[in-house]
């Protein structure tokens, strides 16, 4: 899949997500390897890191679909790259597209997760 397609698929199912008022269990649709150690090994794979940078932008998008009264401020893309190699850094164990969501609570102004 392209990145642009990526971005694409992650803007829509957000958009559907967030008018479908379901209170269910978020369900991340990223790659077959959401982990902090898979965005440590791409380091050195160019094309895998921008595919990983353009999704959380997408993310980031959809959020402000989404939340047009919270919307993220622009970000470039070395700040989503810096923003989830420090994620990763801190919470090895974690999953970076949990950086995207930090970062949309951060970039947002509201400051902690989105609670009905």
């Amino acid at each position: 899949m392209t990145k642009k397609g990526l971005a694409s698929s992650v803007f829509m199912l957000l958009a559907l997500y967030s008018m479908s008022g379901s209170a269910a269990t978020t369900k991340m649709l990223g790659f077959e390897d959401n982990s902090c150690a898979a965005w440590q090994a791409s380091k050195d794979d160019m094309e895998q890191r921008e595919a990983y940078v353009a999704w959380a932008r997408g993310f980031l998008s959809g959020h402000n679909y989404a939340n047009p009264k919270q919307q993220v401020s622009e970000v470039s893309r070395s700040t989503v790259e810096q923003y989830i190699e420090r994620f990763c850094r801190e919470k090895p164990k974690g999953q970076f597209t949990d950086a995207a969501y930090r970062m949309s609570d951060q970039y947002s102004g509201r400051g902690a997760p989105i609670g009905k």
